[in-house]
């Protein structure tokens, strides 16, 4: 799958009289541009800018698969080894994924359910700055 990452740079509103300094990353699906993935994540935040906003990065990432949990508030990008083996050949490819939890222990636990049928080993596993997956209108 792949993805726009977007990092935004903007003054938060937090509902008191201060604004909160702001820097947030958004994964964008279904983009067909970095100009409509910026649009989809500016959509997005438009209500919370106080003040100024400036993206920072646009680029593109890969992820294997991606694992959501409506429970979960943090975003944990794995590294795993996948293993095939073909007649006398073994090959081992790395691929990313992205599994959604609460704790690491928790991610780890949700890919190895995941991934409990395939010959594969957990690489790392790393929580990110991902805010939310969105989804570009077409």
């Amino acid at each position: 799958m792949i993805f726009h990452e977007i990092k935004v740079k903007y003054e938060r509103q937090t509902g008191e009289d201060n604004p909160k300094a702001a820097k947030e990353i958004y994964l964008i699906e279904g983009a067909v541009s970095f100009a409509d993935a910026e649009n989809c994540v500016l959509a997005e935040i438009k209500p919370f800018i106080f003040g100024d906003c400036e993206v920072q990065n646009c680029k593109r990432s890969q992820f294997y698969d991606v694992f959501p949990n409506e429970g979960g508030v943090f975003w944990y990008k794995a590294r795993v080894e996948m293993i095939t083996i073909d007649g006398d050949k073994e090959t081992r490819k790395n691929v990313a994924f992205l599994v959604q939890a609460n704790l690491l222990d928790d991610a780890v636990f949700a890919l190895k359910q995941a991934l409990k049928s395939y010959d594969c080993e957990i690489i790392s596993m790393a929580k990110t700055q991902i805010m939310d997956i969105l989804h570009a209108v077409q």
